[in-house]
């Protein structure tokens, strides 16, 4: 043995206190967007079949989500707005209304917190008829009329108290068309936190539960990104960053940690990893099974997210997370 030579990597492994000194990925609280659904009416908590411990709240049962959140030290929220099916039209009325949802809860929050951090949920598809992001034709989604719409959007928001405008619809020219309507209405330092490569995914099948926004027909994957293609993620990032975006977004998480090291690589914006939905289930149903340590394996998740380039995760976890770091 004494003419053998390799090297000792476990002497960094002793202890607890041994490996916390070399570790080299950190989640923080700071780190976490909490995401909250706004439903029409009064005394409304819905528990989400698909989703347990995630909930639609009516405006007047708000706060008290927002008041657990911020006890905890999460320091940034994303609304969305879950309109009733009536309320719904062709043209996403309700994402521009000065009364919608998510500017009602805007408003509401800004008002008892207002450092809190308000992420707006930009998008149309919550409040069309049909479902989807954009203005349809004869079944199909027209690009650029939907611009105007977007970023009427995204000024009612900002009007409202909104922090951050986030766009989610995959239209091209979406951050352009939206950092012009901010501008002309002189709201010049709002960032932009662009859904910049957003692939069209299975995994957001219990988000479509809880948002109420599943397309009444066809599919997204003609807006919405192929999770066979790489290069295409750094095309359409390279898009938003030349247009004004100021957060780049990567969405899911968990099957696309290589573009979200990607992004890191080629783009000097800080990174958001969406850890959507059907992530969310399926360890959530695993840990009701018996099956996983549930905080062993978000934490292992959320770490991995950092370490793959995430700077900021937008996760349901988030109250979770945030308890378990006081903990330690």
């Amino acid at each position: 043995m004494r003419d053998l030579q390799f090297r000792r990597h476990r002497r960094l492994r002793t202890s607890e206190n041994m490996r916390a000194l070399v570790r080299e990925t950190f989640l923080r609280t700071e780190d976490l967007i909490y995401p909250i659904f706004i439903a029409a009416g009064e005394n409304v908590k819905n528990e989400v079949a698909s989703m347990p411990g995630v909930y639609q709240l009516s405006l007047d049962n708000l706060l008290a989500e927002v008041d657990e959140a911020v006890q905890l030290g999460i320091r940034s929220v994303i609304l969305f707005g879950v309109p009733y099916e009536h309320e719904k039209d062709e043209t996403g009325t309700g994402a521009y209304s000065h009364n919608g949802l998510v500017q009602q809860g805007t408003r509401l929050v800004k008002e008892k917190y207002p450092d809190l951090l308000v992420v707006a949920d930009t998008c149309l598809c919550e409040y069309t008829s049909h479902g989807h992001c954009g203005i349809v034709e004869n079944g199909k989604v027209l690009n650029d009329p939907t611009l105007d719409l977007l970023a009427k959007t995204a000024v009612s928001q900002v009007e409202a108290g909104a922090d951050i405008i986030a766009p989610s619809n995959m239209m091209d020219g979406f951050v352009a068309a939206i950092r012009a309507g901010l501008d002309e209405a002189g709201y010049h330092d709002v960032p932009i936190m662009s859904y910049a490569v957003k692939y069209a995914s299975a995994y957001y099948g219990p988000f479509r539960d809880a948002a109420n926004s599943a397309p009444q027909f066809g599919d997204r994957k003609t807006y919405q990104m192929d999770p066979a293609n790489r290069l295409e993620a750094l095309r359409e990032a390279e898009s938003d960053v030349l247009e004004g975006a100021d957060f780049l977004m990567v969405k899911p998480a968990l099957a696309y940690m290589d573009i979200i090291r990607d992004v890191k690589n080629h783009f000097n914006l800080p990174v958001v990893a969406y850890n959507v939905s059907g992530e969310y289930s399926m360890i959530k149903a695993a840990a009701q099974n018996g099956w996983i340590d549930e905080k062993r394996i978000v934490m292992e998740t959320l770490t991995g997210l950092k370490r793959a380039g995430a700077d900021l995760i937008i996760t349901y976890f988030a109250k979770d997370i945030a308890r378990w770091l006081k903990e330690q």
